[in-house]
């Protein structure tokens, strides 16, 4: 895996959300965005189907409805 520098795109992004970034805590988020990075290319890189979809879906519950136990 090549390494990247995120740290321009890290500076943009931060800019423009108006968050500040401290120079104390810009080591810890460019390492977490590196890793972060790594396992969204290593989930891009799965061959995935139309197959592949969960199973799983969400059904909301109206609120102050009792259930059945």
């Amino acid at each position: 895996m090549a390494t990247l520098d995120h740290g321009p795109y890290i500076d943009a992004a931060a800019a423009a959300l108006q968050l500040r970034l401290s120079p104390q805590h810009r080591p810890g988020v460019l390492q977490f965005f590196a890793l972060s990075a790594q396992m969204a290319e290593l989930v891009q890189g799965l061959p995935l189907t139309p197959a592949d979809e969960s199973g799983n879906v969400f059904v909301p519950v109206p609120p102050n409805v009792e259930r059945e136990a």
